[in-house]
């Protein structure tokens, strides 16, 4: 019988009244149970982060750091074992699995690396005016509060990592709701930190179900909500707090753009090679993963071809195997949703170049042409291994296509044009522009998250820390500066 696992409640284990089933999205195999925490459990996980905000934002840097490192170290040693876990909660392949591991190494790594140096304090002359004569402001950043972190299930390791490692790092208790569907990454994370020297009450993992949510999110005593997810979700739940502080990281439909003069044998064989993989990475449930190709006319017919047998491809199977590089989807009933996208978009008009064919949870990679701009896939995140395929008159032309969305998370250019580069960046309606590769890519150091509905504030590890406090000035008087 699979394991039931505890959740951590406060910074120790604890068990509810009920348990929630985690089952493989490949075969549908019972992979652990989860104790879900009961309502009287979760009040005393949000009193105890609440109780000890103060302590914990005034604990020693090396204190937080040395956490941190434990954290990172500990998933490093056992790589292999959390890979599995990933794969077989999530469905994700092994190799992509363990990709996701290195990076959250990296997460919590960043992490400790920051929290040594974080809030060093800003120092200011004031006596630039008359006014100001012997007065210096010095300015430092500490904790808004509580940080509820709330993950979704297609990284489940690593972005929880997003949530927790920045919070840590700060000195700002987090609360932490890893998604139903994968919750058993997110606890352990908090294995691992039960053997760090953390203030008790500084974190909880609540594995809660999503209609308990609400109660959760109008908290008072949990002023800062880090949201990973649906841009419906994610925008509801700013409009129920308009005065707490939210950091959302919402959908995307990442478009390639290959520009006019990516146009030998060499530079659309990458680009092709690229844009097959990561339009079908993680089963393409990545915000980031290439769902538009936006190509000049002038080498569209050269590159379709090399896109399809890029994507034909991929091995897809099951994800246990270290050949397989497309498992399936989180769930039969995803894989249904996409699988009626592209019946729709096919009915409409557009040519089926690969793919279209579901079994069970998977679905296979897919390429379609000439899709009509008014269908489903053509304005909404597939969150599946979808490719659509366009061709425009050159670069203004292309970048409007871009910007022709509700989203705007990141893009990719392949040009060697470094000027078509900046262009590029000053045009894009995007959180962040990828040059010379797909949009994709992602480093976790770096600030990461979008504009119009991709969201609200940046993570990164910096840039999430910076998130979860705010800047307080302190002027001293009197000073012979």
């Amino acid at each position: 019988m699979a394991a039931t696992h505890a959740f951590w409640l406060a910074g120790r284990q604890a068990t509810g009244e009920e348990t929630l089933d985690v089952t493989s999205p490949w075969d549908g195999r019972l992979v652990g149970k989860v104790a879900v925490p009961t309502d009287a459990q979760v009040e005393e996980a949000v009193a105890a982060a609440y109780a000890v905000r103060d302590e914990f934002a005034a604990t020693p840097a090396h204190v937080r750091a040395a956490a941190l490192d434990h954290v990172s170290r500990r998933l490093v040693e056992r790589t292999e074992e959390i890979a599995r876990l990933i794969s077989a909660e999530n469905g994700k392949p092994m190799k992509w699995a363990r990709g996701e591991v290195g990076r959250a190494v990296s997460v919590f790594r960043f992490a400790a690396e920051e929290s040594r140096r974080f809030n060093g304090g800003e120092a200011q002359r004031l006596d630039t005016d008359a006014g100001g004569a012997g007065r210096l402001a010095l300015t430092r950043r500490f904790p808004r509060g509580v940080v509820l972190g709330i993950a979704p299930f297609n990284f489940p390791l690593n972005l929880c990592a997003h949530k927790i490692a920045p919070a840590i790092a700060v000195g700002a208790p987090i609360i932490l709701k890893p998604a139903p569907a994968t919750p058993l990454s997110g606890l352990l994370i908090g294995e691992l930190l039960a053997e760090t020297e953390l203030p008790v009450g500084s974190w909880s993992v609540l594995p809660v179900a999503n209609d308990r949510m609400p109660t959760l999110v109008q908290d008072e005593r949990l002023p800062v909500i880090s949201f990973t997810g649906s841009d419906k979700v994610g925008f509801a739940i700013m409009d129920s707090v308009p005065r707490k502080h939210c950091t959302l990281e919402l959908g995307g439909n990442g478009a390639a753009v290959v520009l006019a003069d990516y146009a030998s044998e060499k530079d659309l064989d990458w680009a092709a090679t690229r844009i097959g993989t990561f339009s079908n990475y993680q089963g393409g449930q990545s915000c980031i993963s290439v769902q538009r190709v936006v190509a000049d006319a002038s080498l569209y017919e050269r590159l379709v071809p090399k896109i399809v047998a890029a994507v034909e491809a991929q091995v897809t199977g099951d994800p246990s195997d270290d050949a397989t590089d497309v498992g399936p989807l989180v769930s039969e009933d995803a894989a249904k949703r996409v699988e009626a996208w592209v019946d729709e978009a096919v009915q409409a008009g557009a040519r089926l170049l690969a793919g279209g064919k579901r079994d069970g949870a998977s679905y296979a990679p897919t390429v379609l042409a000439d899709v009509p701009a008014d269908v489903t896939i053509s304005c909404e995140e597939v969150f599946g291994p979808v490719l659509t395929l366009s061709q425009v008159d050159g670069e203004d032309a292309a970048f409007d296509t871009v910007n022709d969305s509700k989203y705007g998370l990141q893009a990719g250019v392949f040009t060697h044009d470094v000027q078509a580069a900046f262009r590029a960046h000053r045009a894009l309606e995007v959180g962040g522009v990828i040059v010379g590769d797909v949009p994709s890519y992602r480093a976790d150091q770096m600030p990461y998250g979008g504009v119009k509905q991709s969201g609200v504030g940046r993570e990164g590890v910096r840039f999430a820390m910076d998130d979860y406090t705010y800047e307080r000035v302190m002027v001293f008087t009197g000073l012979a500066l």
